[in-house]
């Protein structure tokens, strides 16, 4: 079971940080992937980090002005996302990954989806 927070209404120029706790489940196995849905639009992918913390990824979108970091002992992810802009708006999940692929950026290749956090930035 995947548990995402932190979401909020936040300013533009403003930081958030979510988290994604685990439980049930070895959560430092599996390789995590934050995706956002903004209102009215599809899901789309914002970042992922392999379950070392060997690699993380990002969206064009987010890149430079978001983090994505996990702590294994805590069996809980983060995605510091900082300069926000209004765009930023979305729904955001966390997902685990399930299935082995170079596209990390793939909905399909996660298998276990937490339920959300609402994030909205104001201009």
């Amino acid at each position: 079971q995947l548990q995402a927070s932190g979401g909020g209404l936040a300013q533009a120029g403003g930081s958030l940080r979510l988290s994604c706790a685990a439980s049930g489940r070895t959560f430092s196995d599996y390789s995590v992937g934050w995706f956002r849905r903004p209102p009215g639009k599809e899901r789309e992918f914002v970042a992922a980090i392999t379950a070392s913390s060997s690699g993380t990824y990002y969206a064009d979108s987010v890149k430079g002005r978001c983090m994505i970091s996990r702590d294994n002992a805590k069996n809980t992810v983060y995605l510091q996302i900082d300069s926000l802009k209004p765009e930023d708006t979305a729904v955001y999940y966390c997902a685990v990954r399930t299935k082995v692929g170079s596209n990390w950026s793939d909905g399909r290749m996660y298998g276990y989806w937490g339920q959300g956090t609402q994030v909205t930035v104001s201009s």
